[in-house]
């Protein structure tokens, strides 16, 4: 497998994961944060999360890394549904993807969200109500090759455990 996708729901650790990950990989790679590559305003209302923008950055950013020089990637973002696996690994023009599902107990996930919208207390609520969603949507999925908690284990460890389960070491 040439990526990992780094899945989870908002605030349990996604981009300090993949951060991670890029700090310990030595074959040349890319690290894409799906976050910043959909951001438009407002989003259409048939594509509330920019999903489809989403996909179409990837596959352009995806194309200019390989020729760059790329051989790996490491994504940070959300998949909802197992049909969505083959829509990522297409975009990516990649060999394969290990998902990797990262879960964080709820004090942890809503310690993460006060402190990331200490001064944003719409964004907060919004969050807030979108962790319990999105938890729920992602364990009923079940689309993930390993589930990691990020509770209380430091992200350079996670990254040691999802390199030996993806055979990256």
């Amino acid at each position: 497998m040439d990526s990992i996708f780094v899945n989870g729901t908002v605030g349990v650790g996604k981009s300090t994961l993949a951060d991670a990950l890029s700090a310990t990989e030595r074959v040349s790679h890319a690290v894409i944060d799906l976050d910043a590559i959909r951001r438009l305003s407002p989003a259409p209302s048939s594509d509330r999360f920019n999903h489809e923008l989403e996909l179409l950055n990837l596959q352009s950013l995806t194309d200019n890394y390989r020729v760059a020089g790329a051989k790996r990637f490491i994504i940070a973002g959300v998949i909802e549904t197992e049909a969505e696996i083959a829509r990522y690994v297409d975009a990516l023009s990649s060999e394969g993807m290990f998902v990797c599902r990262l879960v964080a107990r709820s004090d942890v996930l809503e310690s993460r969200l006060r402190f990331r919208h200490r001064n944003d207390p719409e964004g907060l609520l919004w969050h807030l109500d979108r962790v319990e969603e999105l938890s729920n949507i992602l364990e009923s999925a079940d689309i993930e090759d390993l589930v990691l908690d990020s509770s209380d284990i430091p992200a350079r460890e996670l990254a040691k455990a999802v390199r030996r389960a993806a055979g990256w070491d």
